[in-house]
């Protein structure tokens, strides 16, 4: 007995068989002139690859603006209200030097969240501004009188 057969043994010993036509609604789509979807994927009709707009004016950014190396150019319009600085900045370019498909590229970016945050609570304590990372997370509830307004 082989491998598969044995898996297969198991398999029907685990759980019976079920009869499609007792399941209500089994092979709703098997009818292709009932298919809702079936004119959106039928393609062998078309005249042309199925982008029929125009590109939008591309967005001419002031700040540094951080771009995948899986495309050539921008999309129309970018984020700036966050351009990279400091550590966490270093951190993104780093990020961006490797593919989407990479792992070292989301844990870099993951990184760089935590480090800008820290950034951030130096940031407001150089202000003047007593941080309350717990309330800005929604962890704690605000008090009811206000400490640092």
């Amino acid at each position: 007995m082989t491998q598969s057969d044995k898996a297969n043994a198991a398999a029907e010993t685990a759980s019976p068989r079920i009869d499609p036509a007792s399941v209500v609604g089994w092979g709703v789509d098997a009818d292709p002139e009932n298919d809702p979807t079936w004119p959106m994927r039928d393609r062998s009709r078309d005249d042309g690859p199925g982008l029929n707009w125009e590109r939008p004016p591309v967005q001419h950014p002031d700040v540094e603006i951080l771009q995948s190396v899986e495309h050539l150019r921008q999309p129309a319009s970018v984020g700036t209200s966050t351009p990279p600085h400091g550590l966490s900045g270093v951190i993104r370019r780093k990020a961006f030097r490797f593919s989407e498909s990479q792992w070292g590229h989301w844990l870099l970016l993951m990184l760089a969240d935590r480090v800008d945050s820290i950034e951030g609570i130096f940031s407001d304590l150089k202000r003047g501004k007593r941080p309350r990372p717990f309330q800005e997370m929604g962890v704690a509830r605000p008090s009811a009188r206000r400490m640092d307004s």
